[in-house]
């Protein structure tokens, strides 16, 4: 909680609704007005502000642990458990172009691989390191997508399948529907807490974004960690 000064009135990471309503009540009773003048749009930056490809694609992408939690008593971690992680995939427009003639781009499938099959149901993900990614295949034919994917590092994997359908008209997908389905295990990056123990279900789902929900702009998790090798 700031002022329109820019004082810092408090703060908590802390997911506990007590410790943030606490947080609120002190900083409202700290707060003084001040008259400040209004902040400025100002330049955007361009090593922060990334916008997605221009006539590319944007694609919502959502996964969920389906089995493998013993589920717990404590609503805390029930929470993590039954949570579902949301993302978005970018796609260039020249990979954009491929698929509406029925190719599935190199650049697509390692974008894909190495930062979206990943459980990030929990937290922020750790992603694929490309000497982690022991297969991988997609193939696209008369719009159907089919393949399968075997990840694995010291600590964690995954070894999903794929289904999925390719629509376009005009030269523009209009539909892009794939589902990557498989067994996983162990965890990286931020998704430590109640991560399911031993090996579980895995689903990832991912479906062209209408557009009309501003989650749709936000950059994918995976350009935050290093735009210029996500957009390779």
């Amino acid at each position: 909680m700031c002022g329109p000064d820019g004082s810092l009135l408090g703060f908590t990471n802390n997911r506990s609704p007590e410790r943030v309503k606490a947080m609120l009540k002190k900083a409202l009773a700290d707060f003084k007005p001040s008259d400040v003048a209004p902040i400025g749009k100002g330049k955007a930056d361009p090593n922060f502000n990334y916008e997605p490809p221009q006539g590319g694609l944007v694609v919502t992408v959502t996964a969920l642990v389906l089995e493998g939690h013993d589920l717990s008593e404590d609503p805390d971690l029930r929470r993590f458990q039954e949570s579902m992680g949301r993302d978005v995939l970018w796609v260039r427009k020249d990979e954009q172009d491929a698929l509406a003639r029925g190719e599935f781009p190199a650049s697509l499938r390692r974008r894909l691989v190495l930062y979206t099959l990943t459980d990030f149901t929990r937290g922020e993900p750790g992603f694929w390191d490309p000497k982690e990614v022991k297969a991988s295949e997609f193939v696209l034919q008369d719009g159907q997508m089919t393949g399968s994917a075997h990840l694995e590092s010291a600590t964690r994997g995954f070894k999903p399948r794929f289904r999925g359908v390719v629509e376009a008209k005009d030269g523009r997908v209009t539909r892009f529907d794939l589902v990557a389905h498989g067994e996983a295990w162990g965890y990286g990056g931020t998704t430590a807490t109640a991560a399911p123990k031993g090996k579980f279900t895995l689903g990832i789902a991912f479906r062209l974004a209408p557009g009309s929900d501003e989650a749709d702009k936000v950059m994918p998790q995976g350009a935050k960690a290093w735009y210029p090798d996500y957009i390779r």
